[in-house]
């Protein structure tokens, strides 16, 4: 039966129509999805710089958007949540374990001069290591801090113990650490040290930690005893033996 040519374009349209609004309704749904699961694992990473608001949660969202796709990360590493950048989903340390970093942190603050021990600046609650005279621009001078929930580390680092430790794969770079208008949020050399999950992984980041006390109170170039040469490094981090296993998840 053939119908009125005049109804054909009407079918078409409407056709056109009832295809453009599920395909709408899909985009909603899918996206209304993807938003509710990354709130719940949001949430559920507990305590952190940003507050568990609405406001924080769609803050991390748009800082996610200019995040380093490849922070340099040698795996296998630890699965990490990257809305709320640095923090670790699987491998996290024990309480044993981190209580022994948090207690060798605290040490460093409490017998080194020119550190002390306060509430992690970036993190707004915990505990952080501070440099009492920073000669390198950070949040109130703070070195490092340690997160309870994992037992991960964010610091700020010189480039070439920031190199040595992407290459062991003891860490990464912080999705946004990419320096210039970004360096108001981290600096530019700020990393993730994965949580350790030994006695010999806590010493390993506890040398690590010394690095960054290095560089933040101003090291810039240190002199090796050994040959009078000069290295860019401050000699905590590649003084690790290169056959120890690395720290926290890493190759």
């Amino acid at each position: 039966m053939a119908y009125p040519s005049s109804t054909l374009p009407h079918l078409s349209g409407t056709t056109l129509e009832v295809c453009a609004v599920f395909t709408a309704l899909a985009f909603i749904l899918t996206l209304m999805l993807w938003l509710w699961s990354d709130w719940l694992a949001f949430l559920s990473l507990g305590p952190g710089g940003t507050p568990a608001t609405i406001l924080g949660f769609l803050r991390v969202e748009l800082l996610s958007l200019f995040a380093l796709h490849d922070p340099y990360n040698p795996g296998p590493t630890p699965t990490r949540f990257m809305g709320k950048p640095g923090y670790l989903v699987t491998q996290k340390a024990s309480p044993e374990i981190f209580e022994r970093l948090r207690a060798g942190i605290e040490e460093m603050g409490r017998s080194e001069q020119g550190l002390e021990i306060g509430t992690s600046c970036f993190e707004k609650h915990g505990t952080g290591l501070f440099s009492v005279v920073p000669a390198k621009r950070t949040c109130g001078g703070e070195i490092v801090h340690a997160h309870p929930s994992d037992g991960s580390m964010h610091m700020t680092l010189h480039p070439a113990d920031a190199k040595e430790v992407l290459a062991a794969g003891w860490g990464e770079r912080h999705p946004i650490a990419r320096g210039g208008l970004f360096e108001r949020f981290v600096p530019g050399n700020f990393v993730m040290i994965y949580a350790p999950r030994s006695e010999e992984e806590v010493q390993v980041a506890l040398k690590i930690v010394r690095a960054g006390v290095w560089f933040v109170s101003g090291g810039d170039g240190l002199t090796d005893p050994g040959d009078g040469a000069e290295r860019r490094d401050s000699g905590y981090v590649s003084e690790v033996e290169t056959g120890e296993q690395p720290a926290c998840g890493g190759k």
